[in-house]
């Protein structure tokens, strides 16, 4: 068995939500079968959608798994970091990133020299308890 890390990649243009939620639900069945499938997809879901929306160019999604960590990194075009805001039960959002701080066990957010990169991190021994409110 390697030691080296298991990695996946998807890209804009050639990827959307549902592709990356596919390409995430893969890689965990062969690489983290511990995690919450669930939470992470809706996480991926959430960091897509969001670079989609928000992004004026191009965005890249980049799971990897080592030893006992699972990263969801979303690195896209755009340096402004993301923001809580008021939900809007009317359909004007607001949910997505209360949920992905929820979920995920450690979120850091960071610029790139092109943009930032937002880093969510699930440990093995702490996949299955939730992040406090």
């Amino acid at each position: 068995m390697s030691n080296e890390p298991h990695v996946v990649v998807v890209d804009s243009p050639y990827g959307n939500s549902a592709a990356a939620r596919g390409a995430a639900a893969d890689f965990l069945s062969q690489h983290c079968p511990w995690a919450d499938l669930d939470a992470v997809l809706l996480v991926v879901s959430e960091l897509v959608t969001n670079a989609i929306r928000h992004t004026p160019g191009w965005w890249r999604l980049r799971l990897t798994a080592e030893n006992e960590t699972l990263a969801v990194e979303m690195d896209d075009a755009s340096p402004e970091l993301p923001v809580a805001r008021t939900p809007d039960f009317d359909g004007g959002g607001g949910f997505g990133w209360p949920l992905v701080l929820r979920l995920a066990g450690h979120v850091e957010v960071g610029p790139l020299p092109d943009g930032k990169r937002v880093r969510a991190v699930w440990q093995r021994s702490t996949a299955s308890v939730p992040a406090p409110v």
